[in-house]
């Protein structure tokens, strides 16, 4: 099923020179993901942190050699998507075929709506059902927040917002990582 769906998109991307972007949202909050670490013999590391439930919302896309992100406080809405496929829409060169998954903000009438008007600059193409292992985006929000702000207790969600911002900016500056995320969900392009 995987190879089979992974073709079709494959192809008519180049049947109609498009660039294959695969979209994904995520949260941040106050509240630090917690990995594991090391510490003394005997001293155990403890998290400290307010316990606040404000949070921060994250959209991402990956092409075949690089990965954009906006922030957002809140949830994040039809209009913000909107914004960010039109961002994406002037700084890739092609026309887009972008993937994601079936959430009901991608099937909003609204951004249809908005996507027709787009005259096929940008398609969009759904990944099938709870298959999230599929999007490679999922692996940039898994080295996130398990590798880059683990452990990261910080004041206010401002705060954490900068340090997630300034990672992501780190690892978009690394190929090996990116190859790394397509690798993580096994599509081969």
């Amino acid at each position: 099923m995987q190879a089979t769906w992974l073709a079709c998109a494959q192809n008519k991307a180049q049947r109609e020179g498009r660039s294959i972007v695969f979209i994904d949202e995520s949260g941040l909050s106050e509240r630090p993901s917690v990995a594991r670490t090391w510490s003394l013999r005997g001293q155990t590391p403890i998290l400290r942190h307010s316990f606040t439930w404000k949070q921060l919302s994250a959209i991402a896309a990956l092409s075949l050699r690089q990965f954009y992100f906006r922030f957002f406080p809140g949830a994040i809405r039809t209009e913000q998507i909107i914004g960010f496929l039109g961002t994406l829409k002037r700084q890739m060169e092609k026309p887009l075929l972008i993937v994601w998954d079936g959430a009901a903000i991608h099937r909003s009438r609204k951004l249809n709506a908005w996507l027709e008007g787009l005259n096929g600059h940008i398609v969009a193409a759904r990944l099938p059902a709870y298959a999230p292992e599929l999007n490679p985006v999922e692996a940039i929000w898994a080295y996130l927040k398990k590798h880059e702000i683990a452990n990261l207790c910080l004041n206010t969600i401002g705060e954490v917002g900068q340090c997630a911002r300034n990672r992501l900016k780190s690892m978009q500056r690394r190929p090996a990582l990116i190859n790394a995320f397509w690798k993580q969900a096994e599509l081969n392009f």
